[in-house]
C-alpha cells in the first residue's frame, strides 16, 4: 500500500473513535504497520461492542445452542433458523435500537423495525409477524411522553407501510429509563425455499451493492451504540439512520425474487457499520477470500462523500451481494424491475485481505479476519462484583407492610397504572391484520399466533421480561423471563421451540452492572436447558444509562426474551377470554404470601427494595406440562397466566373481551392482598364448562401441580369474598383509556 498520501493515525485518534490505547497496539500488530485514519475508523466500528461483542462473547458462548429443530447455530447467520415441521423453517431474531431512539425516537424506532426485518429476508425468508418490547421512563415527564409518541409512531408507520403485522409486545414504565428508553424489535419469517447465507466465495465473483443510495445518516452508528448517553449526545444525531419503508418493501420483493434464482452466492444486509461490516464479515465467513471494493462506484445521496463516510454510513435499505460470475444480468434485471440500485462495486479475491479504493487510490487495506468476532476482535473477561443492594433487597419481609383496608381502591389504582393498563393506545396504531396470517386479532391469547397456510400448524411467538425482577435477582429474574415466555406459548396451545434474546444492560466496565449481566446469562442457560429452547442468537446492548454530572445511572438489567413455538393443531389454539356465565374458574399452581417486586408493592406502597417473587424452575416446568395436557385433552376453554398485577389483574383481563365477570373466594391462609395482587410465579387461571368438572378433576388428580377452585364466571359483576369490586363494563372503560389519559 502506498502510504505517501496517507498519514498514519495516532493513539489519540483511536481513543477519540472509542478504542482503547491497548487496542491501538493490537491493530498495529494485526496489520504489521500503523493504520491510517480510514483503517482506524474501520477497526473502531468493527471492534465496538455492537459489532464484536468483545465484553460479552465469553458468557454468550455458555448459552445452550443445540436442539433437534436447529438448522443454523447461533452467530452463523443474520438470524436464527429452526425447523417448524412440514418442510418449513422459521427465521427469527430480536435486536435493540435504544440509543438512536433516545435522541430521535421516530427514526430511531422506525429504522429498528427496518433493520430487524432485513435480517429476516436477507436469508430468503418472508417476514410474517413482528413484536416489540419497549421501556420508557416516568410517564408524567414531558420527555417521556415525547419519546413514547415518537417511538410508537415510528414503529407503526414503518411496519404498517412495509406490510408486516405487529401481533404483540410489551411496554413498561420506570424512572430508571428516563433518559435511555429501550426499543427492542422482533421479527419472524417463513423460509420455504433455500436459505441465503451471509458468506462470500469464489474469487472473481462480482460484489454488488443493492437497494437504496448511501448517505451521511448513521455514520459510525455502531460506535455510537457502544457508548453512554450523555448531555452532549444530541451532537450525535447524524449517527441516527433515516428509514424508508416503501424502499424496504421493494427491496424485500427483489431479494425474495433473487433468492429463487441460482445467481446469488451470499448476501448480508447493511446494518451496523454498513459496507464495512458486511464486506468484512462475509469475507471472514468464507474460505480464505477477501474483496477489492471501489467506493467511488457506490451510489450516494450526497456529493463529495469521503471514503470513510461511505464505509461507515448506516443508510438503510441496502444489501451487499456476492453474485456468481456470468449471472450479473439476472441480478441487474431483477433490481431494475423493482426500481432499485444494483451496482457492482467490487470483486471477490483470493486471500483474506479487503482493499478499499476511492477514485483509483487505495484508501484502506485490512485483513478481514482480524476485524470480526471469532477472528482477531478482542475478547475481554470483565470483573464483576455483587452490588450491596442485592443483600439489602433480600431483607424485605411482608410483615413490614400493612394490608390496606380498601382492596377495591387498590385494584382500581393498579388497573389504571401504565404498567398494567391496556396498551390499546399503542397497539391501535399498529396494523395487526395485514397479510391475513394473524390468528389472535379478535381472539385474545397470551402469545401472538400466525397462521402457516397450507398446514394444520401455526406459529406462536412472544417477547417477555420483567426487568424489576431481574434487577432484584438477575439469575432468578431471567429464569422467570424465559419461563413466562414459554408459559405464554404453552397456555396459547403451543410447544416452545427456541429463543432469541436482546440483552440490555449498563456499562460493562462497571463491575456491578457486569455482575447483573453474568447472573442473567446463568439464569437464561438454566431455564433454556429446562424447556429445551436453545438460544439462536440475538443482540447485546450495553451502555444503557445516563451520565449526568459525572454520575452513571444504569437502567434495570433487561434481558428481553423472544420465543417462538409451534401450535401443532390449529383447532386447539387456546384463548384467554371467559366464555360463558357459570363456567368454573380454577387456578393451577400455588399462591403464596408473597408481594415481592410486585407492581402492587412498588406503585401502591412505594417500596422498591424487595427480592424477586417466589419461583421454582421445576414447579414451573411441571405446571406447563400440566397445561399442555389440559389443552390437548380439551378439558379447559380459557387459560391465562398470572403475571404483572397478579391474580386480580389476570381475571380482569379474562373478563373484558366478552364483558363477563367473576365471583371468587380467596384462600384464608394467605393474606388477601398477596392472593389478589402478589406476583408469585408458576400460576395459570383456567375455566372449564361445568359438565367437564369431573373429567378435569380426574386429570388433575394424576398431576403433581396444586389446583384450587376459585369460583365461577358471572354475567358481568366482579366479586371477591362477597365484596363487590365493580362491573366489568365500567372497569374496562378505565382500563382501556388510562394510558391515553396519562400521555395527554
Amino acid at each position: 500500500m502506498d502510504n505517501k498520501t496517507q498519514v498514519p493515525a495516532t493513539v489519540e485518534e483511536a481513543i477519540d473513535l472509542g478504542l482503547l490505547a491497548t487496542e491501538f497496539e493490537l491493530i498495529k500488530e494485526a496489520m504489521g504497520r500503523t493504520p491510517n485514519f480510514t483503517e482506524l475508523s474501520i477497526y473502531s466500528v468493527m471492534w465496538s461492542e455492537h459489532c464484536s461483542y468483545k465484553n460479552s462473547i465469553k458468557w454468550l458462548k455458555t448459552l445452550p445452542k443445540d436442539g433437534p429443530q436447529m438448522l443454523v447455530k447461533a452467530g452463523e447467520e443474520n438470524a436464527g433458523l429452526v425447523d417448524i415441521g412440514d418442510g418449513v423453517g422459521c427465521v427469527f431474531k430480536i435486536e435493540s435500537h435504544n440509543h438512536p431512539s433516545a435522541l430521535e425516537p421516530y427514526q430511531g424506532a422506525a429504522t429498528g423495525v427496518g433493520g430487524i426485518n432485513r435480517d429476516i429476508f436477507t436469508m430468503g425468508a418472508r417476514p410474517i409477524a413482528q413484536l416489540n418490547s419497549l421501556r420508557f421512563g416516568d410517564i408524567s415527564l414531558d420527555r417521556t411522553k415525547w419519546l413514547v409518541k415518537g417511538v410508537v409512531k415510528g414503529i407503526g408507520d414503518y411496519g404498517n407501510s412495509f406490510g408486516v403485522p405487529i401481533i404483540g409486545g410489551e411496554t413498561m414504565f420506570d424512572k430508571c429509563y428516563n433518559t435511555n428508553p429501550l426499543v427492542n424489535a422482533f421479527s419472524a419469517g417463513i423460509l420455504e425455499g433455500k436459505m441465503i447465507s451471509a458468506t462470500s466465495a469464489g474469487p472473481g465473483n462480482p460484489v454488488y451493492i443493492v437497494g437504496s443510495a448511501t448517505g451521511k445518516d448513521g455514520i459510525a452508528g455502531a460506535a455510537f451504540a457502544s457508548k453512554d448517553i450523555t448531555e452532549e449526545s444530541s451532537d450525535d444525531l447524524p449517527s441516527v439512520q433515516v428509514g424508508d419503508p416503501f424502499q424496504e418493501k421493494l427491496l424485500l420483493e427483489a431479494t425474495l425474487e433473487l433468492a429463487k434464482t441460482d445467481a446469488v452466492v451470499g448476501m448480508q444486509d447493511m446494518g451496523a457499520a454498513g459496507i464495512t461490516c458486511s464486506s468484512c464479515e462475509m469475507s471472514a465467513a468464507g474460505d480464505n477470500v477477501g474483496m477489492d471494493i471501489d467506493l467511488s462506484k457506490v451510489p450516494t445521496r450526497q456529493n463529495n462523500m469521503k471514503d470513510w463516510e461511505i464505509l461507515l454510513s448506516e443508510s438503510q435499505e441496502r444489501m451487499l451481494c456476492v453474485i456468481e460470475k456470468g449471472k450479473e444480468k439476472i441480478v441487474e434485471d431483477i433490481f431494475e424491475k423493482w426500481d432499485l440500485h444494483a451496482v457492482q462495486i467490487g470483486v471477490v479475491t483470493v486471500g483474506g485481505t479487503i482493499n478499499y479504493s476511492m477514485n483509483g487510490e487505495l484508501v484502506a487495506s485490512v485483513p478481514a479476519d482480524s476485524l470480526v468476532l471469532g477472528g482477531g476482535a478482542p475478547i475481554y473477561d470483565r470483573e464483576y462484583t455483587e452490588p450491596a443492594y442485592y443483600k439489602e433487597f433480600k431483607k424485605f419481609n411482608i410483615d413490614q407492610v400493612e394490608q390496606p383496608e380498601d382492596l377495591t381502591a387498590v385494584a382500581m389504582q393498579l388497573l389504571q397504572h401504565p404498567n398494567i393498563a391496556s396498551k390499546r393506545w399503542i397497539y391501535e396504531q399498529y396494523d395487526s391484520m395485514v397479510g391475513t396470517k394473524t390468528m389472535t386479532t379478535n381472539r385474545p391469547s397470551d402469545a401472538g399466533i400466525s397462521n402457516i397456510k397450507g398446514s394444520n400448524r401455526a406459529l406462536a411467538m412472544t417477547v417477555d421480561c420483567n426487568s424489576r425482577y431481574v434487577n432484584a435477582d438477575p439469575n432468578i429474574g431471567t429464569q422467570i423471563a424465559v419461563s413466562e415466555a414459554a408459559r405464554n406459548i404453552v397456555v396459547s396451545g403451543g410447544i416452545p421451540s427456541a429463543v432469541t434474546n436482546c440483552l440490555n444492560f449498563g456499562n460493562p466496565y462497571n463491575p456491578e452492572c457486569y455482575w447483573q449481566f453474568v447472573g442473567a446469562i446463568k439464569g437464561m442457560s438454566e431455564a433454556c436447558l429446562k424447556f429445551e429452547t436453545p438460544v439462536t442468537g440475538g443482540n447485546v446492548s450495553f451502555y444503557n444509562q445516563t451520565v449526568i454530572g459525572g454520575v452513571e445511572e444504569p437502567v434495570f438489567p433487561t434481558p428481553t426474551i423472544g420465543m417462538i413455538g409451534v401450535v401443532n393443531d390449529k383447532s386447539k389454539i387456546m384463548t384467554m377470554d371467559f366464555k360463558s356465565k357459570g363456567d368454573l374458574i380454577f387456578i393451577i399452581g400455588e399462591s403464596k404470601d408473597d408481594i415481592s417486586s410486585s407492581e402492587y408493592l412498588v406503585s401502591y406502597h412505594g417500596i422498591e427494595a424487595s427480592p424477586a417473587p417466589h419461583f421454582n424452575l421445576n414447579d414451573e416446568f411441571a405446571l406447563q406440562e400440566t397445561i399442555k395436557g389440559l389443552i390437548q385433552n380439551e378439558l379447559i376453554n380459557a387459560a391465562h397466566d398470572c403475571a404483572d398485577g397478579g391474580l386480580f389483574v389476570a381475571m380482569t383481563e379474562m373478563s373484558m373481551p366478552n364483558k363477563l365477570g367473576f365471583d371468587i373466594v380467596t384462600d384464608a391462609e394467605i393474606r388477601e392482598d398477596a392472593f389478589l395482587f402478589g406476583e408469585a410465579q408458576s400460576r395459570v387461571v383456567v375455566t372449564i364448562n361445568e359438565d367437564q368438572e369431573e373429567e378435569f378433576i380426574e386429570f388433575m388428580m394424576n398431576q403433581t401441580v396444586p389446583y384450587t377452585l376459585l369460583g365461577h364466571v358471572t354475567k358481568g359483576k366482579m366479586c371477591v369474598d362477597d365484596e363487590h369490586f365493580g362491573f366489568v363494563t365500567e372497569i374496562k372503560d378505565l382500563y382501556d383509556n388510562a394510558l391515553e389519559k396519562a400521555l395527554a
